[in-house]
Parts: structure tokens; C-alpha cells; sequence
């Protein structure tokens, strides 16, 4: 049995000047669990996690953290309230070393022994970032580039974190990796995820419960192990 809801989005709508890319969007994150958003290119997945964070203006509907109604709030005060997002293409700061990378995820707090007991996690969760804390962000791999963006959004001690696309661009065995991690930071963390990932099946194998998009409009929700016996989803994103 899952906790409360963490998340909840009402009939959200968003849109990017005349396109409408979110029609009437709901759907429901408990805590501790972990969501997947799968669909195809444009579906409205990004959009959905970006109206979450504030990046996007919603144009109507609601977005409760907790009970909290946070939809126009600045991006900075959703993280205050403990959302974190590592954003597709993960945007590290390339010039900045990993460890000037990951301070900036602390940026919003001030509790010094937290900040540091949290950047010991991630370093036991990643140990090559402890071995190249002095590197440039952008002399590491695709792969390293999005564990350092995890570790990044980690370092804000979120409670909700949202991934975008975290296997975009990755080798086989680096996306079992990263996926493993989520798996990690959800158990040992209790860190609900909502996961945004075309690799619907990696998704659909990790997470606890699922929703499709198509056109702006969730079309069908279902634990994860029905969906992915499901032959509509199994032709439409499987590939079977």
C-alpha cells in the first residue's frame, strides 16, 4: 500500500503560443512510488514534468504537492518544496568541475551537515564522481553526464524527482545502470519518481504504475505489469 498522494494534477492545460500541448491532464503520484510517462515524440511528456517544475505555464487546471496548490509558483520555490527535475539532455555546466556541479544543487539549502551527509550518498552511489570531483562536467561521458545530473537534482534532498528521458543517447549496459540507480534512490532514499522515457519497456519493467499520453491526453493508466501484457501498448510502444 502506497502513502498519501504526493502529486496530483487536475485537468492541467499548457500551451506553446497557439499549440495546445496538454489537454485536461490528470493523474495521481503517491509517495513512494515510482511513475512512468510513456508515449511517442510529442505526445506532451516533457510538458507535463516541465508544468510540474514551473517551467511551463499552465493555462488552467491545478497541480497539488501534498495538498498545496503550486502551479505558478517561480521553478526555485517548487524546488524549495522538495521537487527535483534532471531535465532531457541533462544540461550539466560543462565549465564547472562536478563538484562546483553539485554544490549548485545544494544552492537553496543551509543545513551544512545535511548537505554533506547527502553528498556522501552520492558519492557511495556513485563512486568515479568522488574520483573526479576537481573535472570538468563536460570531460565526462554521456553516461557519467547523466549520473552527475541525477547526483545534481539529488543534492536538493528532493521528495519528489522527476527524470526526463535519463536513457536518451546511452549504451545497453550504461541505461541498466542508470536504471538500477533509480531503483536504489526510490528504495533506500523513499524518493517518489515520475519517470518521462521513451524506452517503454525499461520504464514499464521499473516502475510501479503507468500512464500513456497521446495528442496531450492521458489515454489509459494501469499498473505497470498490465500495461505491459496490454496489446494495444505492446504494438503502439513495445515494438511486439
Amino acid at each position: 500500500m502506497w502513502g498519501d498522494a504526493m502529486l496530483e494534477l487536475r485537468n492541467i492545460q499548457a500551451s506553446y503560443g497557439n499549440v495546445q500541448a496538454l489537454r485536461d491532464v490528470s493523474l495521481t503520484i503517491h509517495a513512494g512510488e515510482i511513475i512512468t510517462l510513456i508515449g511517442a515524440n510529442g505526445a506532451g511528456k516533457s510538458t507535463t514534468l516541465m508544468a510540474i517544475s514551473g517551467i511551463v505555464a499552465c493555462r488552467g487546471g491545478q497541480i497539488l504537492l501534498q495538498g498545496r496548490e503550486i502551479q505558478g509558483l517561480a521553478p526555485d520555490r517548487i524546488v524549495a518544496m522538495g521537487v527535483s527535475q534532471v531535465p532531457e539532455g541533462r544540461h550539466i555546466f560543462a565549465e564547472l568541475t562536478v563538484q562546483e556541479n553539485l554544490d549548485l544543487g545544494s544552492f537553496l539549502r543551509t543545513d551544512k551537515a545535511g548537505i554533506r551527509r547527502d553528498l556522501d550518498y552520492v558519492y557511495s552511489l556513485f563512486p568515479f564522481l568522488a574520483e573526479r570531483r576537481h573535472q570538468s562536467g563536460g570531460t565526462l561521458s554521456g553516461g557519467e553526464q547523466q549520473m552527475l545530473a541525477i547526483s545534481r537534482a539529488l543534492m536538493a534532498r528532493p521528495q519528489l524527482l522527476l527524470l526526463d528521458e535519463p536513457s536518451m543517447g546511452l549504451a545497453p549496459l550504461m541505461i541498466k545502470q542508470i536504471f538500477a540507480i533509480i531503483k536504489t534512490i526510490n528504495k533506500e532514499h523513499n524518493t517518489t519518481i515520475f519517470l518521462v522515457e521513451q524506452n517503454a519497456h525499461q520504464a514499464l519493467h521499473l516502475a510501479d504504475r503507468g500512464y500513456v499520453i497521446e495528442n496531450g491526453r492521458i489515454i489509459l493508466t494501469d499498473s505497470a505489469e498490465r500495461l505491459l501484457d496490454n496489446p494495444e501498448v505492446q504494438k503502439a510502444y513495445l515494438g511486439i
